[in-house]
C-alpha cells in the first residue's frame, strides 16, 4: 500500500470513529474524544418557550398529576432523580421533542416556536439524565430507564394521551421502549434519523464497540468530569444492551414517519452508511402506517440542517389526527 492509500485509509477510519461516536455516544462532548474543545466546561441550558421560566415545585413519582401545568420549567422526580421538563402551552395533541445523544432540550430551541405557531399544540421538551438541568444518574445507558423518566414526566404534567413524540438519533431507543410500554399514549411518532432495532445486528454491534473502545479507554485515564462519565456510561454494557434492543419491535398501532438524512451518521463509511439506510427501510417495511422520507442534502443533524422539514412532517401528522 502506498503512502497516499495509507493516508486515505487513516482518514476513513477517523471519519468512521467520529460517526460512530456521534451516533452512539453523546455528541455534546465529542470534542473531548477528538482531542479538541473543553469537555469540562458546563453547558448553558436555556428553556424553550415564549417566556423565561421560573422553576416549578418538584413533584414525586407518586404525586398527583398537574391538570394545567404552567409554561416553563418543571422539575419531575423519578427513581430518586430530578429531571427538567419544559412546557409551551397549547392544545392537544401534545408534541414531545426528544433530543439526540448528548443534546439537551436546547437542540429544539429554533423549532419549538415554529411548531407552536404552526400547530397551536402544547410543546414539551426535556433534559435526559445528566444533561441540561437534570440530575446525573450513575449507571450505564438504558433506553428503558430513559423511557420510564419520560413516562413519569408526562404523567406528572397531565399528558397521558394523544401525544406525538419526535425523537432524534439515540432518542429512537427511548421512543421504542416508550411506545412498547405506552401504545395508548402515542397518536404518532416522527423518528428523525433515529436509532432503530434493525440497525443493531451482532456484526454491527461488534464493529461499533471495536471502533469506540480505544477512545473510551483514553477517557477512563483522564480526570473525571460529568461529560466523560456520560461517555463511559454510554459505552458500558453496550453490546448486551443493544442486542436486547435489536429484539424489540414497534407497536403496529402507532403510526411513524421516519426522516432519514441523505448523508447518514456514517458519511465517509459506505458500508455503515448503507447498513443505516437498509435498517431504516427495514423498520418502515416491518409494520403498517410507516412512511420513509429523505432529508435531501442533510447530515445526521437534521433538526439543525432541515428544521422546516421536521416542522412540516410534524404538522402533517397533527393534521392527520384531525
Amino acid at each position: 500500500m502506498n503512502l497516499q492509500n495509507d493516508l486515505s485509509t487513516t482518514q476513513a477510519v477517523s471519519r468512521l470513529r467520529r460517526a460512530v461516536l456521534a451516533l452512539v455516544l453523546p455528541v455534546a462532548v465529542l470534542g473531548a474524544v477528538s482531542g479538541c474543545g473543553d469537555s469540562s466546561a458546563p453547558r448553558t441550558s436555556h428553556a424553550t418557550g415564549p417566556a423565561a421560566p421560573a422553576p416549578a415545585a418538584s413533584t414525586t413519582e407518586a404525586g398527583p398529576a398537574n391538570p394545567a401545568p404552567t409554561a416553563g420549567q418543571h422539575m419531575i422526580t423519578n427513581n430518586g432523580h430530578r429531571f427538567a421538563f419544559y412546557l409551551t402551552p397549547g392544545h392537544s395533541p401534545a408534541i414531545v421533542l426528544d433530543s439526540g445523544g448528548g443534546e439537551d432540550h436546547t437542540q429544539w430551541k429554533d423549532i419549538v416556536p415554529q411548531l407552536s405557531k404552526a400547530t397551536g399544540s402544547q410543546i414539551i421538551t426535556y433534559d435526559r439524565a445528566g444533561l441540561g438541568n437534570s440530575d446525573e444518574v450513575k449507571s450505564p445507558w438504558d433506553g428503558r430507564a430513559a423511557a420510564s423518566d419520560l413516562q413519569t414526566g408526562l404523567r406528572e404534567l397531565g399528558v397521558t394521551h394523544n401525544v406525538i413524540l419526535v425523537s432524534h438519533s439515540q432518542a429512537g431507543e427511548v421512543a421504542t421502549y416508550f411506545a412498547r410500554a405506552n401504545p395508548g399514549v402515542l397518536s404518532g411518532e416522527v423518528l428523525v434519523d433515529a436509532n432503530v432495532p434493525q440497525f443493531f445486528t451482532d456484526t454491527e454491534i461488534q464493529r461499533l464497540v471495536a471502533v469506540t473502545a480505544p477512545h473510551i479507554e483514553t477517557l477512563k485515564k483522564q480526570p473525571s468530569t460529568q461529560a466523560n462519565r456520560q461517555l463511559i456510561a454510554t459505552s458500558e454494557n453496550f453490546g448486551p444492551t443493544h442486542q436486547a434492543y435489536h429484539k424489540v419491535s414497534w407497536p403496529d398501532s402507532v403510526p411513524v414517519t421516519y426522516i432519514a438524512s441523505e448523508k447518514t451518521p456514517f458519511d465517509g463509511s459506505p458500508q455503515d452508511a448503507q447498513h443505516w439506510r437498509d435498517a431504516a427501510a427495514a423498520f418502515v417495511s416491518a409494520g403498517p402506517g410507516r412512511t420513509l422520507i429523505t432529508a435531501t442534502g442533510s447530515s445526521h443533524e437534521i433538526p439543525q440542517d432541515k428544521p422546516q422539514l421536521v416542522v412540516d412532517e410534524i404538522e402533517k401528522m397533527v393534521a392527520a389526527l384531525g
